[in-house]
C-alpha cells in the first residue's frame, strides 16, 4: 500500500512540474540577451542549492557573497536556500510558477533539457561574453552542451564531477585483499576484480560489500548502474530517442549487478542500511563533494578510479549547472553574481568542492593540490574523469521517463527477476517519452 501511494505521489509530482515549467515559461521574459529594467531598490538575491548551509562549500559561497556585496552597494542581501535534493526539481518549480521566485539557482544535469526546453532560464551568453577577464572560452564546448539551445547559454556548470570509488582500507587490509590502487596499476581493476572483493568482504568481515550512491540505488538507480552499464558497452537510451535498456549489453550489465545482490550477497539489498561513511559497507561510488562525510571516519579510506569493464573504462560524471530564472525580480544583479561567483579566481577556490569545466582550473598545480582532503595523486584521478567522462543520462522528458521506468526497474530488485524480460517491458514503457 505504501509502495503505490509514494507511486501517486510520484504521479503528481511529474504532472505538476510538466503544468509549471509551461505555466513558468509563460512568465518568463524575452530571451536572447533581453535584460530586465534596473532595481530602483537594493536587490535582495535568493538562490536555491542541495547541501545543508553547513557545508564548506556553502560557507565559502557565502564568504563570496559578502565580499561582492561589500563592492556592491546595489545588492542588500544575497540568501542560498537549501531545498533537499529528493524534493528539489519539484519545489523550485513550484517556487518558479509562484509570486516569489527565486533568482537563481542550482539544475540538475538530468532534467537540464527539460529546463532549457521550457524557457525558465535566462540567456547568460551576452553576458558571461562581455565580461572583462570571464573568459568562456576556458570552459569546452561538451562541457557546455547540456545548457545551450541555438546562440543562447542558459546555465554555467559549476560542478563537473565524476563518480570513483570510495573505500575502506582497513576492510581491505583485515580480508587479506589486494589494494584497489595497485590493481588499476596494472590494469586489473575491473568490474569482476570489485565483485570478488566485495564478495570476500562480505563472507569475512560481517558488512557489505558495497553501496550504491548516497545508498539510494534502489530509489534512485541511475547514478549507481550507469558506470557499470557503459562499462559493459551499454547504456539506457540513444541520441536518436532508442531505448537500449534491453540491449544484449545492457542486460549483461544489470544481470552481473543483479549476482552481486543476490547470489554474492555483498550489495546492501533491498530495505537494508549499510552506510560506507559509517563503516558499514566496504565500498561505494561517490564525488569529492561528498568526502566531508568522511571527516570524522574511524577508518582510513582511499579512492580509486571506476573499475573497467568487459568494453571500456566507462568514466562517468555528474553535472550541475547555475543559472539565473528568466523571471528573476533582480535578473541584473543576479547575473552579474553568477559571473563573480563563476569567474576564473572563484572557481579556482570552489574546485575543492566542486571540480570546474574551466580547462585553466583543472589543470593547475592549485587545483590539484587545493583539496584538503585529497592529494595530488587522487586529484588526478578527478582530473582524468573529467578528461574522459560522459555526463550521466539526461532528457527532455526525463522526468516522465523516470516514473515510467522505475515501474519496471522496480521489479529488479528481486531475487528470481528475469532481468530481459523486465527491460523489454521497460522500452516498451518509455520508447514514446524518447522520441517526443
Amino acid at each position: 500500500m505504501q509502495h503505490n501511494l509514494m507511486r501517486r505521489l510520484a504521479s503528481a509530482i511529474v504532472l505538476l512540474l510538466s503544468i509549471l515549467l509551461v505555466s513558468a515559461c509563460t512568465v518568463a521574459v524575452p530571451q536572447g540577451g533581453v535584460q530586465a529594467p534596473a532595481q530602483a531598490q537594493p536587490a535582495d538575491l535568493r538562490f536555491t542549492v542541495w547541501i545543508n548551509p553547513d557545508h564548506p562549500a556553502m560557507v565559502a559561497y557565502n564568504e563570496m557573497a559578502q565580499t561582492y556585496m561589500a563592492d556592491h552597494p546595489e545588492v542588500a542581501s544575497i540568501t542560498f536556500d537549501t531545498i533537499p535534493f529528493g524534493e528539489y526539481t519539484s519545489k523550485l518549480t513550484l517556487q518558479l510558477a509562484g509570486g516569489n521566485p527565486p533568482d537563481g539557482g542550482w539544475v540538475l544535469e538530468n532534467t537540464a533539457p527539460q529546463f532549457v526546453a521550457s524557457q525558465v532560464m535566462a540567456d547568460l551568453q551576452p553576458a558571461l561574453t562581455a565580461a572583462e577577464g570571464y573568459d568562456l572560452a576556458d570552459f569546452s564546448e561538451s562541457a557546455l552542451a547540456l545548457w545551450k539551445a541555438g546562440d543562447g547559454l542558459y546555465a554555467l556548470p559549476f560542478s563537473t564531477s565524476p563518480f570513483l570509488i570510495l573505500y575502506n582500507k582497513d576492510l581491505f587490509a583485515a580480508a587479506g585483499l589486494e589494494d584497489p590502487n595497485a590493481l588499476a596499476a596494472r590494469g586489473e581493476w575491473t568490474w569482476e576484480a570489485l565483485a570478488a572483493a566485495a564478495k570476500t568482504i562480505a563472507e569475512t568481515q560481517d558488512v557489505y560489500g558495497i553501496e550504491g550512491v548516497d545508498g539510494a540505488l534502489y530509489t534512485s538507480p541511475w547514478s549507481t548502474l550507469t558506470p557499470i552499464v557503459r562499462s559493459f558497452g551499454g547504456d539506457f537510451w540513444d541520441a536518436d530517442g532508442n531505448c537500449t535498456l534491453n540491449s544484449p549489453e545492457t542486460v549483461a550489465a544489470l544481470q552481473f549487478f543483479h549476482d552481486m545482490i543476490f547470489v554474492d550477497q555483498s550489495v546492501v539489498p533491498p530495505g537494508e542500511i549499510g552506510d560506507f561513511f559509517t563503516g558499514q559497507s566496504a565500498m561505494t561510488l561517490g564525488q569529492i563533494s561528498r568526502l566531508t562525510k568522511l571527516d570524522n571516519a574511524e577508518f582510513a579510506w582511499d579512492v580509486a578510479p571506476l573499475p573497467a569493464g568487459p568494453v571500456a573504462q566507462a568514466a562517468t560524471i555528474g553535472q550541475a549547472g547555475l543559472t539565473i530564472f528568466a523571471n528573476s525580480p533582480n535578473r541584473d544583479a543576479a547575473i552579474d553574481f553568477l559571473t563573480y561567483l563563476t569567474n576564473p579566481e572563484n572557481s579556482q577556490t570552489m574546485g575543492a568542492f566542486f571540480p570546474s569545466a574551466r580547462r585553466s582550473v583543472i589543470n593547475s598545480e592549485a587545483f590539484l593540490n587545493g583539496n584538503p582532503r585529497l592529494s595530488a595523486d587522487q586529484m588526478k584521478l578527478v582530473v582524468a574523469g573529467i578528461e574522459n567522462g560522459q555526463v550521466l543520462p539526461n532528457h527532455q522528458n526525463f522526468s516522465q521517463i523516470d516514473l515510467a521506468a522505475r515501474a519496471s526497474i522496480d521489479k529488479l530488485w528481486r531475487a528470481d527477476a528475469d532481468v530481459q524480460a523486465i527491460m523489454d517491458e521497460t522500452c516498451a514503457a518509455i520508447a514514446p517519452l524518447l522520441l517526443k
